[in-house]
C-alpha cells in the first residue's frame, strides 16, 4: 500500500481563520486512525494570497482545504484552482451565508472578521459594566484612575444610573459621591483634564427627590438627608470641588438619563478632537 503522508487540512479565511480551524479540529478529532495537522492560512484577501495557498497544498500528497472566506470573488477562485489541481476543499461560508440571505431576504455585508468585531464589542461592553459595579458610589479610590470619565456629585445626581448607561456604551465609568463630612481621594485631584465630569441640581427638585426616596424606604421625610438645609450645604460643597478641579458640569434636573448621557458623550468627544 502506497503511503499518503500524514493527512493535512488548510483552515483558510479572509479573518483570522479561527473558525475554519475550529470546524476541523472538530471533524478530525472524530477519528481515531491517525493525527491529523491543522493549518491555519488567515486573511485571505487577495488572489495571489489564494495561489500561494494552492501552491502549499500542492506539495502534499494527502491534504484537504476548509475555508470560510466571507469575499465572493476570493471564495470563488479558491474553491475554482482547488478543484482544478484536485484538491478537496469544503466551502463553509458561501452556502450558510445563500441560506441566511433566502430566508432574510437581506443582503450580506461582506465584511471579513465581523463576528470576532462583534464578540470584541461584546466583552468591552461587559468590562465596562463590571467596572461600573466595582467602582459605583466611590468604593475603592483606585478606580478613578482607570476610568474613562469620573462622575461627581452629591446624593441622588443620578450618578449610578449614568454609570451604568454609558457602561453599555462600553465607557469605563466611576462615580463619587460629594459629601462635606468626607474629603474626596487626592487622585481625583490627579486625574487629567477632561475625565471628571460634575453633576449638578437644583436643590428644590433634589429635596422633593430625597423625600421621596426616603418614603420608597420607609423612612421619615423628616430626616437630615432631605432637609432644605442640609441640601444648600451640600451642593455648596459640591460646587466649590467642582470649581478646584475644574471640571465640566451638567445640571441634571429634570432631565433623563439618555439625554444627560448624550451630553457627556458630547463633552468626551470635544474634549477628543
Amino acid at each position: 500500500m502506497v503511503s499518503l503522508g500524514e493527512p493535512v487540512i488548510f483552515a483558510v479565511s479572509d479573518s483570522i481563520g479561527e473558525t475554519a480551524e475550529l470546524v476541523a479540529r472538530a471533524a478530525a478529532v472524530q477519528f481515531n486512525s491517525g493525527h491529523v495537522e491543522i493549518r491555519r492560512y488567515p486573511f485571505v484577501t487577495d488572489l495571489e494570497y489564494a495561489r500561494e495557498v494552492i501552491e502549499e497544498a500542492r506539495k502534499l500528497k494527502n491534504c484537504a482545504i476548509v475555508c470560510t472566506i466571507v469575499l465572493p470573488e476570493i471564495r470563488k477562485s479558491l474553491v475554482e484552482l482547488a478543484e482544478a489541481n484536485n484538491i478537496p476543499i469544503i466551502d463553509i461560508m458561501g452556502p450558510m451565508m445563500d441560506i441566511v440571505s433566502k430566508i432574510t431576504s437581506a443582503r450580506p455585508k461582506l465584511e471579513p472578521g465581523l463576528v470576532r468585531k462583534i464578540d470584541e464589542d461584546y466583552f468591552k461592553k461587559i468590562e465596562a459594566i463590571e467596572f461600573a459595579v466595582k467602582y459605583d458610589d466611590g468604593k475603592d479610590p483606585r478606580g478613578l484612575a482607570k476610568a474613562d470619565v469620573v462622575l461627581v456629585g452629591v446624593s441622588r445626581t443620578s450618578k449610578t444610573p449614568l454609570s451604568m448607561y454609558l457602561a453599555h456604551k462600553r465607557l469605563k465609568v466611576a462615580n463619587l459621591p460629594l459629601v462635606p463630612e468626607v474629603s474626596p481621594p487626592e487622585e481625583l485631584f490627579q486625574l487629567p483634564p477632561g475625565t471628571v465630569i460634575g453633576l449638578t441640581i437644583n436643590p428644590e427638585i433634589l429635596y422633593r427627590i430625597r423625600r421621596e426616596r426616603l418614603k420608597a424606604l420607609g423612612l421619615s421625610s423628616d430626616a437630615t438627608y432631605a432637609s432644605m438645609e442640609r441640601i444648600l450645604k451640600e451642593l455648596e460643597y459640591a460646587d466649590g470641588i467642582m470649581k478646584k478641579i475644574g471640571c465640566p458640569r451638567i445640571d441634571v434636573s429634570n432631565k433623563a438619563v439618555e439625554e444627560v448621557a448624550a451630553r457627556i458623550l458630547e463633552i468626551i468627544r470635544r474634549g477628543e478632537d
